[in-house]
């Protein structure tokens, strides 16, 4: 791990995607969206590393640990976006390039959404374009670290 490896930290609900409103989500789980990732980030000699979780501690201890670890972090911490200070402190201490990506546009859902705690220590947000905000984050990260593709030897 470390200057080539990013990773990918999903929050809460996240693991319903596919099923849960589809409407608002799509249909892409999150299974199929941290393969393509992982694919993606192969291709360009990076290892892409994924974790999800429910809880709010966990996402933090994962946060912390980047520091050092990880070049750059792609982040959807779902409500926790919305509320948490101790994800804005991790990510501020962890001293590492995060993206925050959202599958739906929050600025056209309810008031709530609209305020993006986490934001505000990322380089950079995509909401509303769905898995592809994914990659865009991926290949933004790649840039930012200056990975170069791997040679495939025929």
């Amino acid at each position: 791990m470390g200057a080539r490896t990013i990773w990918v930290l999903s929050g809460p609900n996240l693991n319903l995607l596919g099923t849960r409103e589809p409407e608002i989500y799509g249909s892409a789980t999150l299974d199929e969206i941290e393969r393509s990732l992982v694919d993606e980030g192969a291709r360009a000699g990076v290892e892409v590393r994924c974790f999800r979780s429910n809880e709010e501690g966990a996402l933090v201890t994962r946060v912390q640990e980047a520091r050092g670890t990880a070049a750059g972090l792609i982040v959807n911490f779902a409500a926790y976006s919305h509320t948490s200070i101790a994800l804005v402190d991790a990510l501020a201490a962890a001293q590492v390039p995060a993206i925050e990506v959202h599958l739906s546009n929050v600025h056209r859902r309810e008031p709530f959404r609209h305020r993006m705690m986490t934001a505000r220590a990322c380089i950079g947000v995509i909401a509303g374009l769905g898995p592809i905000g994914y990659r865009l984050a991926l290949q933004a990260l790649i840039a930012r670290i200056g990975a170069a593709p791997v040679e495939k030897s025929a």
